[in-house]
């Protein structure tokens, strides 16, 4: 009887909802990212400005699919993990790597958009991201090697 009531615990009913909702919201983003880039085209909307929002647009929808991943691995499962360090180690590196890859592409598009406009003096907002995309990156190599096993 407890094996059944398990199933329907609310940790697990709120993982699968927020893994649910997740998936959803990365679909609707591909939806309205293949939306906006047919009706750009038809519009004979510049072809640049049009692939770079949607390079932005991708990736987003890849960080929420890969967060919805990271939900449904690590609380979606009736199993108990004892061991949170080993469970951070499979799961973390993969969604940040996808963070760092997201903000890396959008301080390089900020980059191209104000080079192309003329607004140099706005280049701290980019090479900001970029650094902070850096720090992440350092930090989760602090923290696998840290926690690597002996």
């Amino acid at each position: 009887m407890t094996k059944s009531f398990n199933r329907f615990s609310p940790k697990l009913m709120f993982a699968k909802m927020f893994s649910f909702i997740f998936f959803a919201l990365s679909a609707s983003i591909i939806f309205l990212l293949i939306k906006t880039v047919v009706m750009g085209i038809v519009n004979n909307t510049d072809i640049m400005q049009i692939f770079l929002n949607s390079i932005n647009t991708g990736i987003i929808a890849l960080a929420v699919f890969e967060l919805a991943l990271v939900i449904n691995k690590e609380y979606g499962t009736e199993k108990e993990e004892h061991d949170a360090i080993s469970s951070l180690r499979q799961t973390l590196p993969r969604f940040i790597g996808t963070v760092c890859v997201a903000l890396s592409l959008e301080g390089l598009i900020m980059v191209i958009k104000y080079s192309q406009l003329d607004m140099a003096g706005n280049l701290y907002y980019p090479v900001a991201i970029i650094t902070s995309t850096a720090l992440l990156l350092t930090a989760l190599g602090l923290f696998i090697h840290l926690t690597r096993e002996r």
